[in-house]
C-alpha cells in the first residue's frame, strides 16, 4: 500500500475515542474510531481509498455501494478510485433499500465498502441487498476491521485491523460501574 499508515492517520486526526460507547450493532465498547474524523479530509479519504483499490487489484468492479451513512463516503472515494460508480443504500422501514434512483443491473459486479466492520450486519445486509437484485457481491471492503475475521461469504479487503473490547449491554463491566454511555455514531438511539 506503498507505504501507507492507517493507524497513523487515524492518531493523527484525532479518531481514536476511549470512553463507554454503543457501537452501531448494538455492543458497548470502551474504544471507538470516529471515521469521520479522518474522512473530512478529502486528501485522506482520497489515499485511504486508493488503498483499498490496490488491494482489490483486478477484481471487476461495476459499481460500489456503500451502507449509509458510514459507508458513503468510502463507496465514493473507493469508486473514484476504481474509475466506476459510487453509491450507496439507506434504510427505510430499517432495512437497507436502493433510493434516489440508484440501481445496480443484473450480473453487475458490485464491492459494498464500509468504514468499520464490527459484527459485519450492515455490510452483509447491502450484500444481501445486491445479490436480490441480480447483482453480484464480488468482495467487501472496509477502512478497519474490528471483527478480527472474515463475517461474510465473499472475500473480505481492509486496511487496518484494530482489537478493541466488547461486550453485550448486560454484561458491559462500564454500564455496572456506571460510566455515561455515548453513541458517536450514525443512530442516535441509546439503549442500555
Amino acid at each position: 500500500m506503498g507505504g501507507l499508515d492507517v493507524e497513523a492517520m487515524f492518531l493523527e486526526d484525532g479518531a481514536l475515542l476511549e470512553g463507554h460507547f454503543v457501537l452501531r450493532s448494538g455492543m458497548h465498547s470502551s474504544k471507538y474510531l470516529q471515521c469521520a474524523k479522518v474522512l473530512q479530509h478529502p486528501g485522506h479519504a482520497e489515499k485511504l481509498a486508493k488503498g483499498l483499490a490496490e488491494m482489490l487489484g483486478r477484481t471487476r468492479v461495476d459499481t460500489v455501494v456503500g451502507p449509509a451513512t458510514g459507508g458513503i463516503i468510502v463507496a465514493y472515494e473507493l469508486a473514484r478510485a476504481l474509475g466506476c460508480r459510487g453509491i450507496f443504500a439507506e434504510r427505510v422501514d430499517d432495512v437497507f433499500a436502493l433510493r434516489r434512483g440508484f440501481e445496480v443491473a443484473r450480473g453487475n459486479a458490485v464491492v459494498v465498502a464500509e468504514d468499520v466492520i464490527t459484527t459485519g450486519g450492515a455490510a452483509e445486509e447491502v450484500v444481501r441487498l445486491v445479490e436480490g437484485l441480480g447483482a453480484r457481491a464480488a468482495a467487501v471492503a472496509a477502512l478497519v476491521n474490528r471483527s478480527g475475521k472474515n463475517p461474510f461469504a465473499v472475500p473480505f479487503h481492509y486496511l487496518f485491523s484494530f482489537e478493541a473490547p466488547t461486550w453485550n449491554p448486560a454484561q458491559c463491566p462500564l454500564c455496572r460501574a456506571g460510566r455515561p454511555v455515548e453513541k458517536p455514531g450514525s443512530r442516535q438511539e441509546v439503549k442500555r
